[in-house]
């Protein structure tokens, strides 16, 4: 039986232009794709935005294509596929440094759910030095992120880390 539904789970802290073109690149391949935003990551720091920005923005960025819908999680991703009724987990890799990771959690999702598979989407070259903590630190320095991000998530960005709460330099 074909796949129809894929999850994409991660923190989206921020979303980047990268993570939209997996999403997007995904919505061409599957009928429904579910992305999953985590709540409160236990692998790393206190998030920047909140699942609910996290979300929005998300939504934001991905308001034109009508087979993904958004949503968070606080429980394992192998249950919230079961919920959803996904049969693959869909990671984007930017380099050989995410797949280490990515290949560990695979194996470990396995474990778990036999019946998920995991299937991994190159990032394009465009994005591949792109990451969410590295837009961050640009922004927190007041660099330009603009051709990292959405316009919505630079502005919120830009919020965030107004003049006043810049790291001295």
């Amino acid at each position: 039986m074909a796949a129809r539904t894929a999850i994409c789970p991660g923190t989206f802290d921020p979303p980047t232009l990268g993570h939209v073109d997996v999403i997007r690149r995904a919505a061409r391949m599957f009928e429904e794709v579910v992305v999953a935003v985590v709540r409160a990551p236990q692998h790393k720091t206190q998030p920047l935005f909140t699942a609910d920005e996290r979300i929005e923005l998300l939504q934001d960025a991905l308001v034109d294509v009508p087979n993904v819908r958004v949503r968070s999680f606080t429980t394992l991703i192998v249950d919230v596929a079961r919920e959803e009724g996904a049969t693959v987990l869909l990671k984007g890799l930017r380099a050989v440094s995410d797949f280490e990771w990515e290949f560990q959690m695979a194996h470990l999702n396995a474990e778990l759910a036999p019946e998920l598979e995991t299937a991994f989407v190159m990032s394009y070259p465009d994005w591949s030095f792109v990451s969410s903590s590295g837009v961050r630190e640009v922004a927190a320095f007041g660099g330009d992120v603009s051709k990292y991000v959405t316009p919505r998530v630079a502005a919120e960005l830009a919020r965030k880390f107004d003049e006043s709460d810049r790291p001295a330099r």
